[in-house]
C-alpha cells in the first residue's frame, strides 16, 4: 500500500469520525428544539438532495442506473433505506432527550455486534479475541439487567442493532456507498413527503420559508450527513477497513465526552461499570484488528 495514500486515508477517516462525533452532535443538539420527527424528515430529504448533486458532480449515473435495473438490489435497498431512516430517527431522538451517552454506548458496541451477526447469519469466522469481546458485551448488558434495569441504554442498543444490520446487509450486496444511500433516500422519499405533509397540515412544523435562517439551518442537515460519510468512506478506500475501523472509535468517544462534560448528562455507577466493561471489549477488539492489519 502506498504510504502517501495510506496517510491520506488515515487523515480522511479521522476527519469523518471527528465530524460525526463532534460537529454532528453539536448541530443536532442545536436544532433539538424542533420536533425530532421533523428533524429526521429534513435530514432524509436534504441528504437526498445533497447526494443528487454529488451524483451529478461525480458522474455516477452509470452506477445509479445499473442499480435501479436490478430488482433484487432495489428491494434490498428499500429495506436498508428503512433501517437507516430508523437509525437516524432514534439517534436524533436520543440527542433531543439528553441521552447522547446512551447513544454512544451503541456506537461503541456496534462493530462487535456486527461480528456476532456476521457469524449468526452468514457463518463468518470469529477469532478468539472476537468471541471474548462479544462475551464481555453480553456480560455488561446482563450486569445492568440484574443490577439496575432502568440503567440499560435501550436507545444505544437499538442504534447498534439497526446500524449493524444495515451494514451487514449493505456489505453483502456490495453496492457503492454514496450511490446506494442516494437510492435508499429516493425510495423512502415518498413516505417522508407524506409524513411532512401531515405534520404541516396540523401546524406541527417549524420549517417555514418566511424564516430563511431556520430554513438554511435545516438544509444543512444534508451536508452534515453526507460530508463525514464521504470522508470516512474515502479513508476506508485509501487506508483499509482495519485502520479506519479503529479510527471510527473517535466518534462514540467524542459523543460520550460531549454528553457528560458539555451537556451534563447523568452517569450513575452502574452504567459506568457497564461502560468500563464495554471499553475492555473494545480494547480487545481493536487489538485483534491491529494484529490482523
Amino acid at each position: 500500500m502506498n504510504k502517501k495514500n495510506f496517510n491520506k486515508g488515515i487523515l480522511s477517516s479521522t476527519l469523518g469520525s471527528f465530524w460525526w462525533g463532534f460537529f454532528g452532535v453539536i448541530y443536532f443538539k442545536y436544532i433539538s428544539f424542533i420536533g425530532h420527527i421533523e428533524v429526521v424528515i429534513h435530514r432524509s430529504f436534504w441528504t437526498t438532495i445533497t447526494l443528487l448533486l454529488s451524483t451529478i458532480f461525480l458522474s455516477k449515473w452509470k452506477i445509479f442506473f445499473s442499480l435501479i435495473k436490478d430488482k433484487r438490489k432495489l428491494l434490498i435497498l428499500f429495506l436498508t433505506g428503512i433501517l437507516i431512516f430508523l437509525n437516524w430517527a432514534v439517534w436524533i431522538y436520543a440527542v433531543a432527550i439528553d441521552q447522547i451517552i446512551d447513544a454512544s454506548f451503541g456506537y461503541f458496541i456496534m462493530p462487535i455486534i456486527s461480528i456476532f451477526l456476521g457469524y449468526f447469519f452468514f457463518k463468518e469466522k470469529i477469532s478468539n479475541k472476537g468471541k471474548i469481546s462479544i462475551f464481555i458485551v453480553l456480560i455488561s448488558i446482563i450486569y445492568l439487567l440484574l443490577v439496575d434495569f432502568n440503567s440499560i441504554p435501550w436507545i444505544g442498543l437499538i442504534v447498534a442493532i439497526l446500524w449493524s444490520v444495515y451494514n451487514l446487509i449493505r456489505k453483502k450486496i456490495k453496492v457503492d456507498t454514496d450511490t446506494g444511500l442516494f437510492i435508499e433516500s429516493l425510495l423512502i422519499l415518498p413516505f417522508i413527503i407524506i409524513v411532512f405533509y401531515i405534520i404541516t397540515k396540523n401546524n406541527h412544523n417549524d420549517f417555514d420559508i418566511s424564516n430563511p435562517s431556520l430554513m438554511l439551518i435545516l438544509v444543512l442537515a444534508g451536508p452534515m450527513t453526507v460530508i463525514p460519510l464521504f470522508l470516512y468512506v474515502k479513508g476506508v478506500e485509501l487506508s483499509g477497513l482495519g485502520p479506519a475501523g479503529m479510527i471510527f472509535y473517535i466518534t462514540p468517544t467524542l459523543q460520550f465526552i460531549l454528553g457528560y462534560f458539555m451537556f451534563n448528562e447523568p452517569l450513575n455507577i452502574q452504567k459506568l461499570v457497564s461502560f468500563f466493561l464495554i471499553w475492555i471489549a473494545v480494547f480487545i477488539y481493536l487489538k485483534d484488528l491491529y494484529e490482523k492489519n
